[in-house]
């Protein structure tokens, strides 16, 4: 199949959307106001672009973005910080703040990401959960929905001190959960124990449904900045956000007691946060319209794919089932062909620091790792599936998705 038409192809599928283009348009604008209300709201002036240094003290802008932060989630406070590395480290961070020897986490979610495993100890590491005495259960999900049945009856018998969902479905074969399943859940959880902590993995999923995690009942929240709200601009980062005195918790972990979040310094990246998180309402509308016509081409090229072109989305995330390793390889190098960056570089499976498999990932992007970014990645394990998410602009996204293509027919 030639380039041409490979983009007819592309042009025909894409004529279909208008619809799903249009109810992601409407999203778009909904979470732009909201942004912008909060920024009015806060008093953002070009103050707060400054930069911190050392410890930190009075920084302006810093605690004008974890206000915003907390104005978007509707929760009671949040902690933004350059100094998490990643989603993952925000997590683990969150998890050692909250539990304590000889609690109980419980995923309700199933197995979590494979970053976890040793955080959690899934697998053995030293400095693991496990190793400080924190006892760790997980409940896998029915028919890709909560298994309320088993829930019910472990909260009744067990006593359960965090329990944390992952959103997105990172490299399972599930789908990804939505609010209203989210708020079906906890409210079950709360009328059985009032006092367990609902903790969200929200990574992909921030600006795709229009309630948050924390509207629905959890009491924190976790995502990245190299993710939806970093909007393509931010450079690194994470937030949690949720209730006041476990933010509280996280900013002591972060930091050191007593301390919490008065430091923390800056080093000029606020301007780089506010900013992304402005864009990041374009950006995710723009990534979901990527994932759309993904789904919609390669559904008509014969292959699987999860989303539906038309289901509901409560993620950016767009999986292309192969059953076929070369397949699989083909098309995540045809993505990093199409990248802005490293385009002459040949994606290979690795084995990547916190995965149990080999991992192939095509990132061609201005921010490392950066997954708002039109990129893919897949762990090389039956049925070979594909999880490629991102599209700073859409055009870019298409270009991306007409390269993968190309490179999978040769």
């Amino acid at each position: 199949m030639t380039r041409d038409e490979i983009k007819k192809i592309v042009v025909e599928c894409e004529n279909e959307l208008t619809d799903e283009f249009k109810k992601i348009d409407d999203n778009k604008f909904f979470f732009s106001e909201q942004v912008l209300n909060s920024f009015k709201k806060n008093n953002l002036s070009e103050n707060a672009f400054n930069s911190t240094t050392g410890y930190g003290y009075n920084d302006l802008g810093r605690e004008i973005i974890e206000k915003v932060y907390a104005d978007i989630f509707k929760s009671e406070s949040a902690v933004v910080r350059s100094q998490f590395i990643s989603g993952s480290h925000a997590l683990n961070v969150t998890f050692f703040a909250l539990l304590r020897p000889g609690d109980l986490l419980l995923s309700i979610s199933g197995c979590p990401y494979d970053t976890l495993h040793e955080v959690i100890g899934i697998k053995e590491n030293p400095s693991s959960l496990a190793s400080f005495n924190i006892n760790y259960h997980e409940i896998d999900l029915v028919n890709d929905d909560f298994d309320y049945e088993a829930i019910d009856s472990y909260l009744k018998n067990t006593k359960v001190k965090v329990i944390e969902i992952q959103r997105s479905k990172g490299y399972s074969t599930r789908k990804s959960l939505s609010i209203e399943k989210l708020e079906k859940v906890i409210k079950l959880i709360k009328s059985i124990d009032k006092d367990i902590i609902v903790m969200v993995d929200n990574c992909y999923c921030e600006f795709v449904e229009r309630k948050t995690p924390i509207e629905v009942g959890a009491d924190v929240a976790v995502g990245s900045l190299i993710k939806n709200l970093g909007g393509g601009i931010a450079p690194n980062g994470a937030y949690v956000v949720g209730r006041s005195d476990l933010i509280n918790l996280v900013g002591e972990r972060l930091t050191l007691p007593g301390e919490g979040l008065e430091v923390g310094p800056t080093l000029g990246i606020n301007k780089q946060i506010l900013e992304g998180l402005f864009f990041a309402p374009s950006v995710v509308a723009s990534s979901l319209k990527t994932a759309v016509l993904t789904s919609k081409v390669m559904e008509s090229l014969g292959y699987d794919v999860e989303p539906k072109y038309n289901d509901h989305r409560c993620d950016i995330v767009q999986n292309i089932i192969f059953r076929d390793r070369e397949k699989l390889i083909k098309y995540v190098q045809g993505v990093q062909y199409g990248s802005p960056i490293d385009a002459n570089v040949t994606a290979i499976p690795w084995d990547m620091p916190g995965y149990d498999d080999q991992v192939i990932m095509a990132s061609g992007s201005f921010t490392q790792g950066s997954s708002i970014e039109f990129s893919c990645d897949a762990p090389i394990r039956e049925p070979y599936i594909a999880y490629q998410q991102g599209g700073l602009t859409y055009e870019y996204g298409k270009l991306g998705l007409i390269s993968a293509i190309e490179n999978l027919e040769k």
